[in-house]
């Protein structure tokens, strides 16, 4: 009886062994199984996170005069909506609207004339319902600090002792534009046109007048309170078209999304303020 206990006790150990090595063969595939399901599981989280995590770049291209106002924007936009980020393409408004003719890529368009915003709207390339004049701007005469010239107005242009007279290309450059339609109200763009040299943006014609490669130049009053010049006259608004900056979303963005939340961003009060620390004015 007692060896039939052990024979048993001996059959019963090895069929509980078996069955412990069955169990294990069939739970290595359940096992496995659980683990690659596990794998997926993080692999689609982590896919996941990346898509909530991900940062939309906006490309926005803006009149060369509004570059510092919108540098300080940046930050106080890209804190307020951590998931976009802004680049800056700065330029004359007539170069950047070629750019945007030709297909460049770009989310957001902030020009210093109306013309180059509405050449694009006729084009079908802005979106339709979000462009508007943002901002107004004023013209006026500088000249080099290091320079003792008696220049208190455009006809003291004219004057043997002013050499170099320094504008933006009127065909691309709006500051340009308005200095020529002004000069030519006045009778003196001829008269003038020996002396002046064109640059590619506003900044550029601070540039000169700074470095004393010219002796004066017209410029937005924006960038000559900004500017180691000397304002030296206001130029009479009645005699150019109205300064205007319009704001306009492009309507091949393939971030229309995040382009609009920049956009009424802009047109917000905070950033108005902060247009207006530079000089800008508001409608």
């Amino acid at each position: 009886m007692i060896k039939m206990n052990k024979v048993s006790y001996v059959c019963l150990c090895f069929l509980f062994m078996m069955f412990l090595a069955a169990c294990g063969s069939t739970g290595s595939t359940p096992g496995s199984t659980s683990t690659s399901t596990k794998q997926q599981s993080q692999q689609s989280t982590s896919e996941l996170s990346s898509t909530q995590t991900e940062v939309t770049k906006l490309t926005i291209s803006a009149a060369a005069s509004l570059t510092d106002a919108l540098e300080e924007i940046k930050p106080i936009f890209e804190m307020n909506y951590p998931k976009i980020q802004l680049t800056f393409n700065f330029g004359s408004s007539g170069a950047l609207q070629q750019q945007i003719e030709q297909g460049a890529p770009v989310d957001l368009f902030l020009s210093a004339a109306e013309k180059n915003m509405q050449a694009l709207i006729h084009n079908h390339q802005i979106l339709e319902g979000y462009s508007e004049t943002l901002l107004t701007n004023e013209l006026v005469l500088v000249s080099a600090n290091n320079r003792e010239l008696d220049i208190t107005s455009e006809a003291d242009l004219t004057n043997p002792e002013v050499k170099v007279v320094a504008i933006g290309i009127p065909e691309s450059v709006p500051a340009g534009s308005y200095a020529k339609e002004a000069l030519e109200k006045l009778g003196l763009y001829d008269k003038l046109l020996p002396k002046i040299i064109q640059a590619k943006d506003v900044r550029q014609v601070v540039q000169y007048v700074e470095t004393g490669n010219a002796d004066a130049g017209f410029v937005y009053k924006t960038d000559a309170v900004l500017s180691k010049v000397n304002i030296v006259h206001t130029v009479d608004s009645e005699l150019y078209a109205p300064i205007h900056y319009p704001v306009g979303i492009i309507h091949a963005s393939k971030h229309i999304k995040e382009a609009k939340v920049f956009y009424e961003f802009l047109t917000s009060d905070e950033a108005k303020t902060i247009f207006q620390q530079y000089g800008f004015k508001g409608l």
